[in-house]
């Protein structure tokens, strides 16, 4: 039977990864930063070591964008040089391996959707490690899957809908930026897409989102229609005018 290791599974991805996997009869092995820091070489070779694993969805990430850019050095420790130390076991074990990555490695300046062999040119810190944790990996093994995702969003941790719907209780009123767009995605979609790559070999970078683009401020507008909180008030604001 296939035994797959999932780092970050308190986060919203790796726990639906988890049940996933779970559910399909494949064993798994979910780990968060109390059983394995990723950014210490010595505890990823001893943990994955020990579960033996076929396969690797490294889900576990730095992923506060806008404070990145004052934690330099622990954004890249996390996303940078923590990825490298599982593909080193990867190879070592001979597994594969899939990194989940993110939209940020590119300049969002595109006029249409990014295609997975685009030129990679990060606008912020975030970006910039999650791009070097990309070369990590494809500097490192042949068997693995970068997967660039977008605007997540899931039962379980922290997410944008979450927060609308705290402010907007709060609040009633919140202002959400309307000149970002994107492709809002629900992890338990996604968990059941990297399942199935993992069971594949069908190496590469990809990019995976639900359907349908929106911007921020009109993804904000729908989850409180859906919500029946039509008496939030919803304001679109330009992301220079928007608070970081």
């Amino acid at each position: 039977m296939m035994k797959v290791l999932v780092t970050g599974v308190k986060g919203q991805l790796g726990y639906d990864v988890v049940n996933e996997l779970t559910k399909r009869s494949i064993e798994a092995v979910g780990v968060d930063i109390q059983d394995m820091d990723i950014t210490d070489a010595a505890s990823v070779e001893k943990v994955i070591g020990e579960a033996a694993p076929d396969a690797v969805i490294h889900c576990a990430a730095y992923t506060a964008v806008d404070a990145a850019e004052d934690n330099v050095e622990l954004c890249r420790r996390v996303n940078a040089d923590g990825t490298q130390n599982i593909a080193n076991v990867c190879k070592k074990l001979d597994c594969r391996m899939i990194y989940i990555s993110t939209d940020y490695v590119f300049d969002g300046e595109g006029t249409r959707a990014w295609e997975p062999d685009d030129e990679r040119h990060p606008l912020n810190i975030y970006g910039q490690t999650k791009y070097e944790g990309e070369l990590a990996v494809q500097n490192t093994l042949k068997k693995y899957f970068i997967v660039r995702i977008s605007w997540v969003f899931g039962v379980n941790g922290k997410n944008f809908i979450k927060t609308m719907l705290r402010l907007g209780r709060e609040n009633g009123a919140v202002k959400v930026v309307d000149d970002q767009i994107g492709s809002p995605t629900y992890t338990y979609d996604l968990a059941r897409l990297l399942v199935d790559m993992i069971e594949s070999d069908r190496y590469g970078a990809y990019h995976a989102t639900n359907e349908g683009i929106c911007s921020w401020y009109e993804f904000a507008k729908e989850i409180f229609r859906a919500a029946g909180m039509d008496n939030v008030s919803v304001t679109p604001v330009k992301s220079e005018e928007f608070p970081v």
